[in-house]
């Protein structure tokens, strides 16, 4: 017998713009990706659904959710690799270009002047496939892992609604987050990135038994859940906090070749650390992005070395030079 509860039709923590807002329409996901109805079940509450603790089953709701709001019909991740949430997802980049629009006359700025650094792509490349699906924006993906960025590449390579959307650069120092990445010709409106969350793997483990927890899952030795990753996408010395920090000083001689740079934030502990940061290098703009996705709140923080009527200058020439 169903349990009987009642949920919200509507998402309200997330952005207005946020394709995601109501509840998985699984007949209408079928019928854009076939493939996802060998994975949908009838939970407890007599609903259709996916098992959300099966990475299978979520890499397959992620492929209908792209085929199906975005046109993006070939995705795929190699098995281990990150599984990112499309909906939270999402809503970074939608508060991504609101920021934007603030500089551009109150307009969301769209097409190829538009560039962005997603600073580790991944294999799933979820950044710049959805800015490139929904804005029409270029980006250059960062990367480590030669494996992702063969595996971002052939995503790009796949979807001819994708073509001209992402430029790759592989280095080899984890340390190394924006200080060679950026050339010197180069400018770009936005950095964005999903930082490793924990300082090291037991403590990534320990997270991921708790989110076991949390969905009601027994608890393994070595749980596996849907989000996976490799271990520089999950930990690094000093957690999220050094990597964030490291992040901010390296953005400093930088100042002049981009507009606003972002990370997420997991931990709302660290955000009075971060702010120190900011302040330390003498941003002139800061801002915190808010988003909600069901029980879940996460935040992204953005810093710019420019005043607003600056930024408004900084876009107008980049619109003319990029033309």
């Amino acid at each position: 017998m169903s349990q009987n509860k009642s949920f919200p039709t509507v998402k309200n923590g997330l952005h207005p713009r946020n394709l995601h807002r109501e509840r998985y329409d699984f007949p209408a996901l079928i019928a854009s990706h076939p493939a996802l109805a060998a994975f949908v079940l009838t939970n407890a509450y007599g609903d259709a659904s996916i098992d959300f603790a099966d990475p299978a089953s979520v890499k397959m709701l992620n492929s209908a959710l792209l085929a199906h709001f975005y046109g993006i019909k070939h995705w795929d991740i190699p098995p281990g690799y990150l599984c990112p949430p499309i909906p939270g997802r999402a809503d970074y980049l939608h508060n991504i270009a609101d920021l934007l629009a603030e500089s551009n006359g109150g307009e969301i700025p769209l097409g190829d002047t538009v560039r962005g650094l997603d600073v580790g792509v991944g294999a799933n490349a979820i950044y710049p496939m959805l800015g490139r699906a929904i804005y029409g924006w270029q980006f250059v993906g960062t990367e480590i892992d030669p494996v992702a960025v063969k595996n971002a590449e052939k995503i790009f390579a796949d979807n001819a609604c994708l073509a001209g959307g992402l430029e790759t650069y592989s280095h080899a120092y984890p340390e190394d987050i924006l200080q060679t990445a950026v050339r010197a010709s180069e400018y770009f409106d936005f950095t964005l990135c999903n930082p490793p969350f924990h300082a090291s793997a037991e403590e990534s483990a320990a997270g991921s038994q708790r989110k076991l927890r949390n969905i009601g899952k027994a608890v393994t030795e070595k749980p596996l859940l849907n989000f996976e990753g490799q271990s520089h996408e999950l930990w690094c010395e000093g957690g999220e906090v050094e990597f964030i920090r490291q992040m901010i000083r390296q953005s400093r001689p930088l100042a002049h070749q981009c507009l606003w740079f972002s990370t997420l934030v997991s931990k709302l502990d660290n955000l009075p650390m971060i702010y120190a940061e900011i302040e330390r290098v003498g941003a002139r703009n800061m801002r915190t992005l808010d988003m909600a996705q069901g029980q879940k709140i996460s935040r992204a923080v953005a810093w710019s070395f420019y005043t607003l009527d600056e930024m408004q200058e900084w876009a107008r020439n980049r619109r003319k030079k990029a033309r």
